[in-house]
C-alpha cells in the first residue's frame, strides 16, 4: 500500500516556474515507477512524465519535454516535478502516481488527491 499527497501548486504567471512535490508513504514506495498526470476541465488525465523506480530512466509527454523535469529521492520517499516556462495550457490539475512505468495512467495503482496548477497569460 502507498499513499501519495501532492503540494507546490498554485498561480504562476507564464514563462514561470512551479516545482512539485509528491510525499509517499508505505513500505514499497522504491519498488514501484513514479508519474505525473493532469487533468484539465472538460478533458481527460493526459501523461506528463514518469520515472522508473531507480531513478535511472524518465519520459515524458511530447508537450512537456525540455521544459519539466522529473525526479525522485527514494530515501526520502518524495518525487518532484520541476515547471519550467510554464504556458496557459499547462493549467490543470496534477496528480501524482504509483505503479508500473508507462505513459497510461490504466498502469498505476495508486493515485494522490491533486494539486491545481493555474497559469494566468
Amino acid at each position: 500500500q502507498v499513499q501519495l499527497v501532492e503540494s507546490g501548486g498554485g498561480l504562476v504567471q507564464a514563462g514561470g516556474s512551479l516545482r512539485l512535490s509528491c510525499s509517499a508513504s508505505g513500505q514499497a514506495f522504491n519498488k514501484y515507477a513514479m508519474g505525473w498526470f493532469r487533468q484539465a476541465p472538460g478533458k481527460e488525465r493526459e501523461f506528463v512524465a514518469a520515472i522508473n523506480w531507480s531513478d535511472s530512466i524518465t519520459y515524458y509527454a511530447d508537450s512537456v519535454k525540455g521544459r519539466f523535469t522529473i525526479s525522485r529521492d527514494n530515501a526520502k520517499k518524495m518525487v518532484y516535478l520541476q515547471m519550467n516556462r510554464l504556458k496557459a495550457e499547462d493549467t490543470a490539475v496534477y496528480y501524482c502516481a504509483a505503479g508500473m512505468y508507462s505513459g497510461s495512467p490504466d498502469l498505476y495503482r495508486y493515485w494522490g488527491q491533486g494539486t491545481q496548477v493555474t497559469v494566468s497569460s
